[in-house]
């Protein structure tokens, strides 16, 4: 066969899959009060519905990608264009700003691409083109970009990593792992290494100067081939906000990172800072080909031998963690396609059903008006019942479902549609509504007689707090809230790492306050908390129990 005979076949070849790959209506359901984020969302913002966003009605998307501690969006249609839009203040979108988007924008710094894979961590987002390449934007103080430079703490238009060959890219909150089909480097690692996620060996901690005690974390801003999987083929990759999860060619699964919660499935929580087996998974019982895998914030998932699905770490705020994977018999029998997983909730595609589960109070698990906030058993969207989904995707406070329009264009008609703001407009709630924390404290003092306005001030500049020292690029915090991405409020020396790992850098400071609070939050006042708890953060409700019911 002649040089060109194989060139064209492999064309051929090529354009039977791409004639394969189905699109379906983009569906959105959860908080769209991106400015809101990480403060008390008002009611009127949520979509508790799937609704379809009025930018990708009609358009074919295939694929759709968030993350566990995101609180933005990326959609990619059947024709390789990159959809983005929520919160902006690191240029995570990728459009050359840092403006908030409420509506779905082609990034044009990659119309020149075709783009069949993204992920989105905390403040940033990867995508893969389809000849392998891989493109990043937004926050890269970790290095997290991949991009091998550490030059810009954020980039606001995609920069090339230093990868190639690349088959996926998955963001956890500050790091994030490509998938390659180089022989001897299938996984590669970049971004912060505090817990051992990035599964090289080490968190490259180290002390700021030698006369201090504060602890920082050496970022690893060029992509990393992990030597433990040298002569290994991984296929599967999920990141959680600090934990990884993994699935090698012969279905072993593997897990590393931080261990709180038994989110690693080792019976344990301690931190691993390489590849560990899960014993669950060998012999009978590795995983199938057609397995998938999920990683929310502080748990895993993935189906095993007969499509069971298998969950362990935190799944509910109350009862015990699991610290091993132990099968979720509600969702027996059920063919499970597509998963994931956002901080505290999952949904999932099975059969001719969309099923989903979890905490949540923006209505990011979809069951409407006259259905629970929460659920701590899998339950049916009804809405959705007898469509065919073709992918998920959850954030922290939303969800994406990709439905296939076959058989169900008029009652996708009869869904919402939602406009959201044109970038520059007047947001539904603005932020300036929330009360200034300077202002607030002022008024405090001026009345220090009045107990329940000092409490209110503290609560409120608490509230702003986290979400600056979560987001802001200008704010040095952004790395030390981590034990609040975990799911906890704790000290490491108590689960078997290092004694010195409770003074972490700033948060050692904040250790003393967290202890005397209730353990919820940063260290708010009881009354603080039983108000915050009565006013729309509280008492979850759970849906029917039991199994969902197959129609």
């Amino acid at each position: 066969m002649s040089v060109v005979e194989v060139e064209t076949k492999r064309g051929e070849e090529k354009k039977n899959v791409e004639e394969e790959v189905k699109g379906g209506e983009l569906l959105f359901c959860g908080a769209t009060a991106w400015d809101m984020i990480g403060k008390k969302i008002p009611a009127e913002s949520n979509l508790i519905s799937p609704t379809r966003l009025r930018p990708l009605v009609g358009v074919n998307i295939r694929l759709v990608a968030s993350g566990c501690m995101s609180a933005h969006c990326v959609a990619l249609d059947v024709e390789g264009r990159c959809y983005t839009w929520g919160k902006n203040k690191n240029g995570q979108l990728g459009h050359g700003d840092m403006i908030q988007r409420d509506r779905p924008t082609v990034v044009s710094g990659l119309l020149k691409y075709k783009i069949v894979k993204a992920g989105a961590g905390r403040s940033h987002t990867v995508v893969v083109t389809d000849d392998g390449n891989s493109f990043s934007f937004g926050w890269n103080k970790h290095g997290q970009l991949g991009s091998g430079s550490l030059k810009n703490e954020s980039e606001q238009s995609p920069v090339r990593c230093s990868v190639s060959e690349v088959t996926n890219a998955v963001c956890g909150g500050e790091f994030t792992v490509w998938l390659s089909s180089v022989e001897g480097s299938t996984i590669l690692t970049a971004g912060l290494p505090q817990y051992g996620q990035l599964g090289h060996g080490t968190d490259n901690e180290y002390n700021t100067k030698d006369s201090s005690v504060r602890l920082a974390y050496e970022a690893q801003p060029r992509p990393k081939a992990i030597a433990s999987f040298a002569e290994q083929t991984i296929v599967k990759v999920a990141c959680g906000a600090n934990h990884t999860v993994a699935v090698d060619s012969k279905g072993f699964v593997y897990t590393w990172g931080y261990g709180g919660f038994g989110r690693l499935g080792h019976r344990e929580q301690k931190d691993e800072w390489s590849p560990r087996l899960v014993e669950v998974f060998q012999r009978h019982n590795v995983l199938p080909p057609d397995a998938v895998i999920s990683a929310g914030s502080a748990n895993s998932a993935c189906t095993a031998g007969g499509g069971q699905l298998y969950m362990w770490g935190k799944l509910k705020n109350t009862g015990d963690d699991w610290m091993y994977p132990k099968p979720l018999m509600d969702l027996s029998g059920w063919n499970l396609r597509c998963m994931d997983s956002g901080a505290m909730h999952h949904f999932v595609g099975a059969d001719d059903s969309c099923i989903s589960w979890g905490v949540s109070q923006n209505g990011a698990l979809g069951y409407g008006p006259i259905g629970p906030k929460s659920s701590a058993n899998p339950k049916k969207v009804e809405i959705l019942d007898h469509m065919h989904v073709l992918s998920v995707a959850c954030g922290v406070c939303h969800s994406m479902i990709v439905v296939d329009r076959t058989n169900v264009v008029e009652r996708l008609d009869q869904l919402e549609v939602y406009d959201g703001k044109a970038p520059g407009e007047v947001s539904d709630v603005p932020e300036s509504k929330s009360p200034n924390v300077k202002t607030t404290k002022q008024a405090a003092a001026r009345a220090s007689s009045n107990t329940n306005k000092r409490k209110k001030s503290k609560d409120v500049s608490e509230s702003e707090d986290e979400d600056n020292g979560s987001e802001d690029s200008n704010n040095d915090d952004t790395d030390d809230n981590s034990d609040d991405d975990n799911g906890e409020i704790e000290e490491k020396g108590q689960r078997g790492r290092k004694a010195s790992g409770a003074g972490r850098g700033k948060g050692a400071k904040n250790s003393t306050a967290e202890k005397k609070g209730t353990g919820r939050g940063r260290g708010r006042p009881p009354a603080a908390e039983k108000k915050s708890s009565q006013s729309g953060g509280g008492s979850v409700k759970s849906g029917k129990r039991g199994r969902p019911r197959k129609s």
